[in-house]
């Protein structure tokens, strides 16, 4: 079993910053990959980053040269630095966990299936 708990979400004015937290504990293997993920008010819910058990991160296009995810050393703590934000970041936003698995030669994460409860981030224009 994994624990997930966010913090850090708020209101912030258009190309303000913001730093969420994701507080992880449980089952070390269930959790050797970590993202970020968001759902907006009438849309799908998409992946914002990721990072995997190599510490390499990944970002949807959108978020990219804004946002920085990264964890600490004892990877307990996941965070998302949200930088130059805009009034599209607003949503809902989730830290998830997942275990490795191995396919093609190198591991990779497998289905994200641990969830928080999530931290709201409104940016206003």
């Amino acid at each position: 079993q994994v624990q997930l708990v966010e913090s850090g979400g708020g209101s912030v004015q258009s190309g303000g910053s913001l730093r969420l937290s994701c507080a992880a504990s449980g089952d070390t293997y269930s959790r050797d990959c970590m993202a970020w993920f968001r759902q907006a008010p009438g849309k799908e819910r998409e992946e914002v980053a990721r990072i995997d058990r190599y510490r390499t991160t990944t970002y949807t296009d959108s978020v990219k040269g804004r946002f920085i995810i990264s964890q600490d050393n004892a990877k307990n703590t996941l965070y998302l630095q949200m930088n130059q934000l805009k009034a599209e970041d607003t949503a809902m936003y989730y830290c998830a966990a997942a275990a490795a698995t191995y396919k093609w030669g190198r591991w990779g994460c497998g289905e994200f299936g641990y969830w928080g409860q999530g931290t709201q981030v409104t940016v206003s224009s």
